[in-house]
C-alpha cells in the first residue's frame, strides 16, 4: 500500500471532484441547504422570505426573497467556487458583517442537487435565470420572469451521490431539522418575515417583529408559549457588549439542551465558553442532569470576534474570551438571583429588566460569586440575618435582621471557619403571636401561612390563591444563601500543609499559576514554582482540607487555560456549604406556629434564588383559583 501511494502521481482535482468534496462540508442534509441559501437571503437585504419544501426537502427546496437580486452578468459566477460579494481583502474578513462570506455554498449545492437560480435587481428590465444539474458544471443562462429579488430552487438532493442519499433519516426528522434552522434564524432577524409550507401545507408564518410586543410573540411562536410566561427578560450594555433576550426560570428547564438559542451579531452559534458561562449561572438552581432554556442575543464590536473557524460557522472565537465570558456569567448570575416569589407569579414578559453597570452587573474576575456576595453584602449590611426573636408585631413575625461583624479571634483556622457559621444554626425563634393582623390591603407575594400539613409542608394563601411550601427545601436555601455572603465577608482562611503537595504541571501551566497566584492566596491556597514544570501546594483553604489538593489545583489550572477564569474552588466550596446549610435547616415534622411560618415566608422573598433548593427542587408552587376550580369541576 504504502509503495502504491509513492508511486502515485500529484494532479490537480476536476473542480466537479472539488465541487462534491466541498460539498461534504457545507451539504450534510436539507437542512444544511436551507441554511445557506436563507443567509444568502438574508445579506442581501430581504424582508420577506418564503420557503416551500417537499418530502423533508430532498424533493424541493425553493426560497425566494424580496432582496437586492444579482445582475445578469454574476449569475454565472455566483455558482462558482470562492466566488462572492461579501468580502473583498483581508480587512474585511477580520471583521465580517455578512452570514455568509467563503464563496462555496451554491457551487457545493448545484454539484449535489439540480439547483435553479433567477434573480432580478431593482435597476434591471428583466429577470434573468440560471441553471446547473450536479455532473453538468456548465450554467445555463436565460431570460425568466421574476419580481425583485432572488428565488433558488434545489430539487432531486444528491440525486447523484445515491451513497449519501441512503445517509439521510425519514422525512419527518430532516423536516424538522430544517424547520430548526429556519426557526433559528427567524429568531436572528425579528425585522424579516418567514413563511414556511411544507408539501403544501402552511406550517409558519411569522411577520415583521418591530416592537417589544411583535417580538414576544415571535418568541412565543418558536419558543412556545410555556416558554414566555417562565422567562425572564433582560437587558444589559457595559464596555461594548451588549446582551439581550430572555432566560428561562431554573423551573422551567428540559431533559435536553433542545431550548438553546445563542445569537453573536445576529449569527447562531454553539460556543463552549458560551455554553460554560451559561452552565455556571444556573450551577446551584437547577436540577442535576436538567438543562437550562434561553433566548439570548449578543452583540460585540464585529473585530472583537472570529467567524471563520468552522466551515459551517457554527463556532467562533472572542478575542477576549475571559471578559466575555465573565458578563455573560456574571449578567445571567445576577439576573437570576434577582428573581423573587413576586416575578414569578407575575408571568409578564412586558415588564423590562434593566440591569446596572460597573461590578453591579456581573464585572466578575475568577472568583466569581465570592465579590457578587461581597458587594450585595456592602449594598445591604442591613439585610444579613441573624436569628434573634422580634419584640415588634410586624407581620413578618418571628424575624429580625440585624448584621453583627464577628470580632477576630485567635482560634486554629479550622475552628474559626466553624465559628464563623455557628450563629446560623441557631433554632428558630417562639411564637410570639398568634394571628396576623386581620384585613391587611397589600397581601405579600406568598401570601400569609395558614397551617402547617404532616410537618412538611406550610399552606398559604395569597391574592392568586394557594401556595404550597416545602420547608425544609426553602430554609436550605435561605441557609445556604446566608452562608456564601458570610463567607465573601470573613473571607477564606488558609490552612498550612505539614508536608506541601508537589504538583507536575506543563510550562504554560505553571506560568498560568504565577499569573493568577494573588488570586490563589485570596482564596486561601499558597503556590510556589519549583521548576519549570512543577509547582509545590504548601497552603490550602481550612474549608477544604478533605479535598485532594492536587486534583483540584490542576483542574483549576486546566480551567484556567482554556475558560481565563475557573469556578471549580467555588463548586467545592458551595458543595461545603449546602451540606451545612442542608443539616442547619428546619427538618421535617418540626411543628412551626404561624408567626415562624410567615417569618420563613418573609425571608423567601427577600432571599436570592429562593424559589429553588441548593439541589436546584422547587421549594414552592402555586395552586390558582382557576387549578382548584378544575379539580372540583367547578363552572362546568
Amino acid at each position: 500500500m504504502n509503495q502504491l501511494l509513492n508511486a502515485a502521481r500529484i494532479e490537480l482535482l476536476s473542480p466537479r471532484l472539488a465541487n462534491q468534496i466541498a460539498a461534504g462540508e457545507v451539504v450534510e442534509r436539507p437542512a444544511s441547504v436551507i441554511k445557506e441559501l436563507l443567509e444568502n437571503s438574508l445579506d442581501s437585504g430581504a424582508r420577506r422570505i418564503d420557503v416551500d419544501v417537499e418530502q423533508g426537502g430532498v424533493k424541493l427546496l425553493r426560497v425566494r426573497d424580496d432582496g437586492s437580486g444579482i445582475s445578469a452578468d454574476d449569475l454565472p459566477l455566483a455558482l462558482a467556487r470562492h466566488a462572492t460579494s461579501k468580502i473583498r481583502n483581508l480587512e474585511d474578513l477580520e471583521q465580517v458583517m455578512s452570514l455568509g462570506f467563503r464563496g462555496e455554498a451554491l457551487a457545493s449545492i448545484s454539484s449535489v442537487a439540480r439547483l435553479t437560480l433567477t434573480s432580478r435587481t431593482r435597476d434591471a428590465d428583466q429577470a434573468w435565470q440560471v441553471e446547473t444539474e450536479g455532473r453538468d458544471m456548465a450554467p445555463r443562462v436565460q431570460p425568466a420572469a421574476h419580481p425583485v429579488g432572488t428565488s433558488v430552487e434545489v430539487r432531486d438532493l444528491f440525486f447523484n451521490t445515491p451513497a449519501r442519499r441512503k445517509f439521510l433519516k425519514t422525512e419527518k426528522t430532516e423536516f424538522d431539522h430544517l424547520q430548526e434552522v429556519i426557526k433559528r434564524l427567524a429568531l436572528a432577524r425579528f425585522d424579516v418575515a418567514f413563511h414556511l409550507r411544507h408539501n403544501g401545507k402552511t406550517i409558519l408564518s411569522l411577520h415583521e417583529a418591530h416592537d417589544d410586543a411583535a417580538r414576544a410573540r415571535r418568541v412565543a411562536a418558536i419558543c412556545g408559549s410555556g416558554f414566555l410566561e417562565q422567562a425572564l427578560p433582560i437587558e444589559i450594555e457595559r464596555n461594548g457588549l451588549h446582551l439581550w433576550g430572555w432566560v428561562g426560570l431554573p423551573t422551567f428547564n428540559r431533559s435536553q439542551a433542545d431550548l438553546q438559542y445563542f445569537f453573536v451579531n445576529g449569527r447562531a452559534v454553539r460556543d463552549k465558553l458560551v455554553a460554560h458561562a451559561v452552565r455556571q449561572a444556573y450551577r446551584d438552581v437547577l436540577f442535576n442532569g436538567r438543562h437550562p432554556t434561553f433566548a439570548l442575543f449578543f452583540e460585540v464590536d464585529p473585530a472583537a470576534v472570529d467567524v471563520n473557524v468552522h466551515p459551517t460557522k457554527h463556532e467562533v472565537r472572542f478575542r477576549d474570551g475571559r471578559m466575555v465570558h465573565d458578563f455573560l456569567y456574571g449578567t445571567l448570575h445576577r439576573a437570576l438571583g434577582d428573581v423573587r416569589p413576586e416575578d414569578q407569579l407575575a408571568g409578564s414578559v412586558t415588564t423590562a429588566v434593566v440591569r446596572p453597570t460597573g461590578i453591579e452587573a456581573g464585572e466578575f474576575g475568577p472568583q466569581g460569586e465570592m465579590r457578587l456576595a461581597a458587594n450585595a453584602l456592602l449594598e445591604q449590611p442591613q439585610a444579613q440575618p441573624a436569628f434573634n426573636t422580634s419584640s415588634g408585631g410586624s407581620a413578618g413575625g418571628a424575624y429580625q435582621y440585624q448584621y453583627t461583624p464577628r470580632p477576630q479571634s485567635a482560634v486554629p483556622p479550622a475552628a474559626e471557619a466553624q465559628a464563623a457559621y455557628r450563629e446560623f444554626f441557631a433554632p428558630l425563634p417562639e411564637a410570639n403571636a398568634n394571628a396576623l393582623p386581620a384585613g391587611q390591603e397589600d397581601i405579600p407575594p406568598l401570601g400569609y401561612a395558614l397551617a402547617q400539613l404532616k410537618g412538611i409542608y406550610i399552606l398559604s394563601e395569597n391574592a392568586q390563591g394557594l401556595v404550597l411550601v416545602d420547608m425544609h427545601a426553602a430554609h436550605e436555601r435561605i441557609m445556604y444563601e446566608r452562608l456564601k455572603i458570610a463567607m465573601a465577608s470573613e473571607g477564606l482562611s488558609g490552612q498550612p500543609l505539614l508536608v506541601p503537595e508537589s504538583l507536575a504541571v506543563s510550562q504554560r501551566e505553571a506560568d498560568c499559576a504565577e499569573e493568577h497566584a494573588a488570586w490563589f492566596q485570596r482564596l486561601g491556597f499558597e503556590l510556589q514554582r519549583l521548576g519549570p514544570e512543577t509547582l509545590a501546594i504548601r497552603q490550602i483553604p481550612a474549608l477544604l482540607k478533605q479535598a485532594e489538593a492536587n486534583r483540584l489545583v490542576g483542574d483549576v489550572l486546566s480551567d484556567l487555560m482554556e475558560y481565563g477564569t475557573s469556578d471549580r474552588i467555588q463548586a467545592h466550596l458551595n458543595e461545603l456549604l449546602g451540606t451545612m446549610a442542608c443539616h442547619g435547616a428546619i427538618r421535617a415534622n418540626r411543628r412551626l406556629a404561624l408567626p415562624e411560618m410567615n417569618g420563613l415566608l418573609r425571608d423567601m422573598e427577600n432571599t436570592e434564588r429562593s424559589g429553588q433548593c441548593n439541589h436546584g427542587r422547587p421549594t414552592w408552587t402555586q395552586l390558582g383559583l382557576d387549578d382548584l376550580d378544575k379539580l372540583f369541576l367547578r363552572g362546568r
